[in-house]
């Protein structure tokens, strides 16, 4: 099959969060198992800075003007990444070329700040995805399925369904987090070269703006997300984001596909950044990962003490709030504590504060190197993820891999990838807690930390490495819905606008 993937991050040249880990693995696996991919991204500053050769086509392409706006001239650069998976980046001058050219800089915004014209930004990218796809399908070369990531990109496909040409191509949504929506004032119509005929609760407008997702949720002909149990709570009044009504009107369920890991990537066995590397069958290297580690952050080199790190983004979803109070409770359980990630301000200054009482055996870190992650995932014995809500999550998928133990809130993506270990530890792959309070926390904690005593704690290590966690199961599933898709009818008239229920949510 002929894929093409829009999006707005890929790792690691272009990385906010997981869904740059996930473009770049799924299309990788999708490649050897025999499908073509091009990826379709904006030209962020990183991509040059990370060295990747790109070829700048001799024609720009030029969009159709909007409503009350000049018509747009994009240039389009053509590169290949190692994977055989193609790659097409389009520039604005002025648009994309923002940051400091690092990974995480330049994409949404700046100082924990949107871009006040992301609307242009996104819509622009829409834009130019259907004149791509329009181009192929005139040269009898069309793409068999579109699959779109998140907000920025969901567009694609409720304007697909306004393009003629575009009719036999169908587009997948992935949510990897509902509550980014892409939500702008009406005006923002005009980016994306729509009248305001569009703006109607039975098509864009969502509360009194428009909803970038909302069109996209509406429109794609298959909608997934990234667990199951994530897919169920999002169809809820509760955890649906406002979103949940639009969801369920959808005439195809909404499913449930969860992430994998890049084992080229992710292998303790063959990890370079790990002083000294080790497998499921020989997991005593662990213990030097762990020995160097403390070393390097100038802590208490002691190995029978229970290292815990946290690693994430440090935000309220991610539980960071707790954490920092739960910090005075941790520090009493005698356990090196390491806390790394970047987000809002007051939360990084608790979190700081509170492991500064014990800076033999504590550290704050903020924003890690890839390599250094890497680092604290080898050598850390426990894992722990207090997320309010988690979609799917990757971190507890890498630390198993590494044959670390999350600790994480019941909740999305974390039930469907992390069994409770019993009492006996004989069966489980992790420790789930109810509910990110302070109290649930330190008890989940405390089992972990008694839990690393018990006499099957190295078997329970090896186990755990040896799940099969790898991208090849869901990219089979990815590819199984594509392949569906391609051999349905071709969607119906395009004039039709995409419908919805008669509400704003």
């Amino acid at each position: 099959m002929d894929i093409l993937f829009v999006a707005t991050e890929l790792a690691p040249m272009v990385k906010v969060g997981g869904l740059a880990d996930v473009t770049f693995a799924l299309s990788k696996a999708l490649r050897l198992l025999g499908h073509k991919v091009t990826i379709l991204l904006p030209r962020f500053p990183a991509f040059e800075a990370s060295g990747v050769m790109l070829a700048r086509r001799l024609t720009p392409l030029k969009l159709p003007a909007a409503p009350g706006a000049p018509a747009t001239e994009v240039i389009l650069l053509d590169g290949r990444l190692g994977s055989s998976v193609d790659l097409i980046l389009i520039d604005v001058p002025g648009l994309y070329d923002r940051g400091d050219g690092s990974a995480e800089s330049g994409v949404y915004g700046q100082g924990g700040t949107e871009y006040p014209d992301n609307a242009r930004r996104f819509g622009i990218l829409s834009r130019a995805a259907i004149e791509v796809m329009k181009d192929r399908a005139a040269n009898d070369q069309p793409f068999d399925v579109v699959h779109l990531h998140d907000w920025p990109s969901a567009m694609v496909g409720y304007l697909m369904k306004l393009t003629p040409e575009l009719s036999a191509t169908k587009s997948v949504l992935t949510l990897h987090n509902l509550a980014h929506q892409g939500i702008f004032p009406d005006a923002a119509l005009s980016e994306l070269g729509l009248s305001r005929e569009h703006f109607t609760p039975e098509r864009l407008e969502f509360y009194g703006s428009i909803s970038f997702l909302k069109g996209g949720i509406m429109a794609a002909d298959a909608v997934t997300t990234v667990s199951q149990t994530y897919a169920d709570d999002i169809q809820t009044k509760e955890k649906g984001e406002k979103l949940d009504g639009v969801l369920r009107a959808r005439k195809t369920p909404l499913s449930g596909i969860v992430n994998g890991v890049d084992y080229a990537v992710w292998n303790p066995a063959t990890d370079p950044a790990l002083v000294a590397r080790y497998d499921a069958e020989d997991p005593g290297n662990k213990g030097r990962s762990k020995s160097a580690l403390l070393a390097e952050l100038g802590l208490e080199i002691a190995p029978d003490r229970p290292l815990v790190v946290s690693l994430g983004r440090v935000v309220s979803q991610k539980g960071c709030d707790v954490l920092a109070e739960a910090i005075p409770r941790l520090l009493k359980l005698d356990v090196s504590l390491v806390v790394a990630g970047s987000g809002t301000p007051a939360l990084e200054e608790a979190i700081k504060a509170g492991l500064a009482r014990a800076p033999e055996r504590a550290r704050f870190l903020g924003q890690v190197p890839e390599s250094l992650a890497h680092k604290l995932i080898a050598a850390a014995d426990l894992m722990l993820l207090p997320s309010r809500y988690e979609p799917c999550g990757l971190v507890q998928l890498y630390a198993q891999r590494y044959g670390t133990l999350p600790i994480a809130t019941r909740t999305g993506g974390f039930v469907d990838t992390i069994v409770d270990l019993d009492a006996g530890l004989e069966a489980g792959t992790g420790f789930l807690f109810d509910g990110p309070t302070t109290d649930n926390l330190v008890g989940a904690v405390q089992r972990a930390v008694s839990a690393t005593t018990h006499q099957r704690w190295g078997s329970v290590v090896r186990r755990v490495m040896r799940l099969d966690l790898g991208w090849d199961r869901p990219a089979r599933r990815y590819a199984q819905l594509y392949k569906a898709l391609a051999a349905s009818p071709a969607a119906g008239a395009p004039a039709a606008a995409p419908g919805a229920p008669a509400t704003s949510a």
